[in-house]
């Protein structure tokens, strides 16, 4: 069965940068869609960015449009979230989630994201 970790959460000022990785184990993450989610507390879970399973297509919700890249290595059974100009409302816990796929397109909204990491905390705060 897949398994997901993600890593790369931290503390950093608003303005900064920092990129989250999602290692997959148990199967090979190429027969899976991968998006990344976020929340935080008092707030309901949302979509953030996702990325199809041979990276054709790639989908950001609004307020991650332009500061972050969502990309995968499939080799490396891995997928990152680059995030830029962070803001102190990108404050939450990012988890990534993987849908097994059979075509080039990946929705956020998609209820079939069953399998889900435990989660890495980003803080963004001066």
């Amino acid at each position: 069965q897949l398994q997901l970790v993600e890593s790369g959460g931290d503390l950093v000022q608003p303005g900064g940068s920092l990129r989250l990785t999602c290692e997959a184990s148990g199967d090979r993450l190429r027969h899976y869609a991968i998006a990344w989610f976020r929340q935080a507390p008092g707030k309901e879970r949302e979509g953030v960015a996702c990325i199809s399973r041979g990276s054709i297509s790639e989908n950001y919700a609004d307020s991650a449009k332009g500061r972050f890249t969502i990309s995968r290595d499939n080799a490396r059974n891995t997928v990152y979230l680059q995030m830029s100009n962070l803001r102190p409302d990108d404050t939450a816990t990012y988890f990534c989630a993987a849908l097994l796929s059979f075509d080039e397109f990946c929705i956020m909204s998609d209820p079939n994201f069953i399998f889900w990491g435990q989660g890495t905390q980003v803080t963004v705060s001066s």
